[in-house]
């Protein structure tokens, strides 16, 4: 026994702080880019103008409608942000504006109708071109909306052509009718998903017999038909319909839009129910998620 006495020694530890499993993962803020576009609007029937590009809204490369580039919204990771992804409108005679799309604050709106036979187009993102005309001399172009596309081109009455003007794209009007048809406006190129490709070009117009039906805008506009139907604009492009030509042919749908999202490859996108898309790889520092179709809510972690 040692001259201290048989005392225990007690040892004291510092140890870190462990947690409970009760705690609540706290929320990170985070920056995210996007290329929001609409649905196309559906080209007009029987020498139809063609139709509007959807709305197009970017934060990289460029923009729709000649605007200033947007601004990334700052956001939280474990919240809830809607998306939804516009369809393209239906081609004539009946022809329907394409639907909006939309990420959280973002809104594109659909593009306009291309006229049916000596009517005008009607606005939209980007509008729609103006009928071919029998007796009034011109119809009219629709407007397109700041920021996110341009005008129809006007349609015209001239002797047996007849020809209709194409619909507005995002990154440029629709030709007007001379003895052709107009062409579709053009689209914009955007490097969101780390190349660059065109989105949002207008639809052509069409027209009675002689002449040339005019070209889909760069961007998946459609062709507008020559006593044929108008071409439907691409898929998840946003391009308006081509116009139907002569013999009641019937305009081309408009093409369905598309969200992309771009952000910092440290998060990971959960893609809600209702909703179509994928998230890709990272590669130079960000990730990217495509949706394609639907309507829900995305968030990150």
């Amino acid at each position: 026994m040692s001259r201290f006495g048989s005392r225990t020694r007690v040892s004291t530890y510092t140890s870190a702080w462990m947690p409970t499993g009760d705690e609540t993962p706290q929320s990170l803020p985070m920056t995210v880019d996007y290329l929001v576009v609409a649905g196309g609007g559906g080209g007009g029937s029987y020498m139809g103008g063609g139709g509007g590009a959807g709305g197009l809204r970017s934060t990289v490369t460029s923009t729709g409608g000649g605007g200033s580039l947007e601004s990334a919204l700052s956001l939280l990771t474990l919240t809830n942000y809607s998306v939804s992804v516009g369809a393209g409108g239906a081609g004539g005679p009946s022809s329907t504006n394409g639907s909006n799309s939309v990420f959280s604050t973002i809104t594109s709106t659909g593009g306009g109708t291309g006229g049916n036979n000596e009517g005008n187009g009607t606005a939209g993102g980007s509008g729609g071109g103006g009928g071919g005309d029998y007796s009034h001399g011109t119809a009219i172009g629709g407007n397109g909306t700041a920021n996110q596309g341009f005008s129809g081109g006007n349609g015209q009455s001239l002797d047996t052509y007849r020809p209709a003007g194409g619909g507005g794209g995002a990154g440029g009007s629709g030709a007007a009718a001379n003895t052709n048809a107009g062409n579709g406006g053009a689209g914009v190129s955007t490097s969101i998903t780390g190349s660059s490709v065109t989105y949002a070009g207008g639809g052509g117009g069409s027209l009675l017999s002689l002449g040339s039906a005019g070209s889909g805008g760069s961007g998946g506009g459609g062709a507008g038909g020559q006593y044929g139907a108008g071409t439907a604009g691409t898929t998840n492009r946003g391009g308006g319909g081509g116009g139907g030509g002569g013999g009641g042919s019937l305009g081309g749908a408009g093409g369905s839009g598309v969200v992309i999202l771009r952000y910092a490859d440290t998060f990971t996108i959960t893609i809600g129910a209702g909703l179509t898309g994928t998230e890709s790889a990272a590669s130079g520092g960000y990730k990217r998620a495509t949706i394609t179709s639907g309507s829900g809510n995305v968030s990150w972690a």
